[in-house]
């Protein structure tokens, strides 16, 4: 939720002049962008398009990951500290309190668009592959349910799991704690598919969220799943250099190499914009990004940079970001974002 607090901005935009002015002389004129590795591809075309339309210097845009990024972000106020930061998620109350301990008081919003959760495989393989949410979850999580107790996963094959499935090992790609997309691909897969199984719902463990956290959000450390960093594109390579393992990241990865990588279906859905758009697809999730009010009108070009982002240009149906894979927000409510964030509408507490 944003709100409008002109007053309060006014104020901490004041201090902030006041504590960089000293080094306005020397102020950077590179703006400074870290966070999501999925948010990364989109935030880098808004910030060539900027440079090429205005001449000024590009932006510095570091893929940190999303919980990597709001540590630099609330870090501080001033030059040594970045303008902005990409979101796989929206920002926790913990990120939020510390950004307002250290004086990062007034921070604008951005929900920019919608990205599906893919799955992906090489092309060279040659299985139809369409799993559910169940059988991701009994595929990868660290314990499952095993002769009416939880227990440490047996399975090491896809076939263990269900005998149509193909005679494969399981081997996933995925991204580590510190990143949004682990955060949200454990709530909207693996917590689900642990809802979904039949023991689960029978002990009436579904409906306790705090059980299913509890134990349905460890991923296996025992080989069949595999961190691979917040680079996402390493997940590619690795996955054009075998091809029976399986990769975890946003739909712009998939969407830029579908001529060597194919989904892999969940519930008989492959994601796209349609299915991402329509809910249809089951692990889609909404990315921001957040601004540090403080820094417009002191870091070169922060303004523009911004406005170029919220361009009707970028974000629309059909610009240049959905050409990467962003699934756009519907008119009113795009308009409605485009407003607020280039006012510089305050964020509410988390």
């Amino acid at each position: 939720m944003l709100l409008l607090n002109e007053c309060a901005k006014a104020g901490v935009i004041g201090l902030a002049a006041a504590a960089v002015g000293a080094v306005a002389a020397s102020a950077r004129d590179q703006i400074q962008i870290v966070g999501s590795s999925t948010v990364f591809p989109y935030t880098q075309a808004v910030s060539e398009q900027f440079s090429n339309m205005s001449g000024a210097a590009s932006p510095v845009v570091e893929s940190t990951g999303t919980g990597g990024g709001m540590k630099l972000f609330c870090a501080g106020i001033g030059e040594s500290h970045p303008d902005l930061t990409g979101a796989s998620r929206s920002m926790k109350s913990s990120e939020y309190e510390l950004c307002q301990s250290n004086g990062v008081t007034d921070v604008t919003e951005a929900l920019i668009g919608f990205d599906g959760l893919s799955i992906a495989i090489s092309r060279d393989n040659s299985a139809d592959w369409d799993l559910t949410l169940e059988e991701i979850f009994l595929a990868l999580a660290a314990q499952i349910p095993v002769d009416g107790k939880m227990q440490d996963n047996p399975h090491q094959k896809w076939s263990d799991i269900n005998p149509d499935l193909p005679d494969s090992p399981i081997l996933a790609f995925g991204p580590p704690p510190t990143s949004g997309t682990r955060d949200a691909f454990v709530e909207l897969a693996m917590h689900v598919g642990c809802e979904s199984h039949p023991w689960i719902k029978e002990q009436g463990l579904a409906e306790d969220s705090g059980w299913v956290k509890e134990n349905c959000s460890r991923m296996r450390q025992d080989g069949p799943f595999v961190e691979a960093g917040e680079n996402d594109n390493l997940i590619v390579q690795r996955l054009n250099a075998d091809t029976t393992a399986m990769g975890i990241f946003g739909y712009s990865f998939l969407y830029e190499n579908l001529d060597t990588l194919k989904p892999v279906k969940i519930n008989g859905v492959s994601p796209d914009v349609e299915t991402i758009g329509d809910n249809s697809y089951p692990i889609s999730r909404p990315l921001y990004f957040y601004t540090k009010n403080a820094h417009r009108g002191v870091i070169q070009g922060l303004q523009e940079f911004i406005e170029e982002y919220m361009s009707e240009e970028a974000l629309a149906p059909g610009g240049y970001l959905s050409e990467r894979g962003l699934v756009a927000l519907n008119d009113s409510d795009r308009a409605a974002l485009q407003e607020a964030v280039i006012t510089g509408q305050t964020m509410n507490a988390k």
